[in-house]
């Protein structure tokens, strides 16, 4: 169960770090880049952690499922990034996609 709390929540940070990098700008601003490095460093060392007992390709693909879901939604709620019908849906289908991995997994 550990494993699968690790993994999560290094799915979270990597939306951490890919939203602290925007903030970032270009690495100029301290504390943005201070959250992109430990955030991005964290999600990296509780992935490591999580495969040592989850399936490797089961364990990347929720926490990139993840990462590309939560940036996609974050561009849309915190930069105003434009979105329509199609977005939605597609985005719609990575989370069902990550859902499925789960069910169908024997982990």
């Amino acid at each position: 169960m550990i494993s699968w709390i690790c993994l999560f929540v290094a799915g979270l940070l990597e939306i951490v770090w890919v939203v602290a990098l925007k903030y970032a700008e270009n690495f100029s601003k301290l504390l943005p880049t201070a959250v992109f490095v430990v955030s991005i460093v964290s999600s990296f060392l509780l992935l490591n952690f999580a495969i040592r007992t989850l399936p490797l390709g089961l364990s990347y693909a929720i926490w990139t499922g993840m990462g590309a879901a939560g940036a996609v939604a974050a561009g849309i709620i915190l930069f105003g990034e434009p979105t329509g019908f199609w977005q939605l849906l597609f985005l719609s289908m990575i989370v069902v996609g990550i859902i499925g991995i789960n069910f169908v997994s024997e982990h």
